[in-house]
């Protein structure tokens, strides 16, 4: 079978399945699985789709965003285990930023090191925050209703107030050569300018943040270390001459 009729197999299977295994196509097409490697990690270039471990799953659409209560339901384990780890990479005496993520606010039940200051702009953060007794500062701004997030003029303005020795961010995308983006150009300029006034920055992103790629752009790759559960083996080796990649197992 020539290249492009499997390609257009590929292509079609995932427009019915979202998900399609690398054995399914493999059976379909009659073609050895290195070959079939091969078109997924071409057609990944293309921008046709993204792998995923043992196949490729469709890409979303540049503004489709979820809202806070759909995020923070999809691979909750993966990203407790993500959250736990960045936790840990809190010290005493660190003031740092929390991004209205779904896996930042897991870090927030992890948090043990006292005498901390948190400034976020996630409203969801505040009452898990305030219960364990860390001092938090909200910056102001737009309530955004999808994302429980604070973002517009007031939330620039409030962040200029502060300097932090971490960040730590949600994205929507991460792609080795646009970056890491979302949706929503005004929150991309929020999570943008708390990169820029952090010392040190964590993406924190399960694996299917990976090859993804939303309206918005928020900061180059090497702009922040990442975070993940979870990375393909040829996805790792776009990003490791770029930034710094933790994958967590356990």
């Amino acid at each position: 079978m020539l290249t492009p009729e499997r390609h257009r197999i590929i292509l079609q299977l995932l427009k019915e399945k979202n998900i399609v295994k690398i054995q399914e196509i493999v059976d379909l097409t009659n073609t050895s699985e290195s070959t079939i490697r091969r078109d997924l990690s071409q057609l990944e270039e293309e921008k046709f789709l993204k792998r995923i471990h043992g196949g490729a799953s469709r890409l979303q659409g540049k503004l489709q965003e979820p809202s806070m209560i759909e995020k923070s339901s999809k691979n909750l384990q993966e990203k407790r285990r993500i959250a736990k780890y960045a936790a840990s990479l809190v010290e005493i005496g660190d003031c740092i930023y929390l991004d209205a993520g779904s896996t930042v606010i897991e870090m927030i039940e992890f948090l043990t090191v006292k005498d901390i200051v948190v400034v976020t702009n996630g409203l969801m953060h505040l009452p898990p925050l305030l219960n364990k007794g860390i001092q938090t500062f909200l910056i102001g701004g737009f309530a955004k209703p999808n994302t429980n997030a604070t973002i517009g003029r007031g939330a620039l303005a409030g962040l200029e107030l502060y300097r932090f020795d971490k960040c730590f961010m949600g994205v929507n995308g991460i792609h080795p050569q646009f970056g890491f983006t979302t949706p929503d150009q005004e929150e991309a300029m929020v999570k943008q300018k708390a990169m820029s006034l952090s010392r040190e920055v964590y993406v924190l992103a399960d694996y299917t943040k990976f090859s993804e790629i939303s309206f918005a752009k928020i900061a180059n790759i090497q702009d922040a270390a990442i975070i993940t559960n979870e990375i393909e083996e040829d996805t790792e080796k776009q990003y490791v001459k770029r930034t710094t990649i933790k994958v967590v197992t356990a």
